[in-house]
């Protein structure tokens, strides 16, 4: 039983977890539009790295 907690725990853990990364997603997204609008660099640079972090991260989750 104490198995059984714990899985379903961990599953409400995971879908927080994937929901919190898909907020960052939307939002590096949106920086990264704006960046492009300014023609910033650096801060496309560190959106497209950041976005792909968020990628693998969720691609690890199964979550796309």
């Amino acid at each position: 039983m104490k198995q059984m907690v714990q899985i379903i725990r961990k599953a409400d853990v995971e879908k927080e977890y994937i929901h919190v990364l898909k907020l960052e997603l939307d939002y590096e997204l949106a920086s990264l539009f704006d960046a492009m609008q300014q023609k910033d660099e650096h801060q496309m640079s560190k959106s497209k790295q950041r976005l792909h972090e968020i990628h693998v991260e969720l691609e690890a989750l199964h979550a796309l």
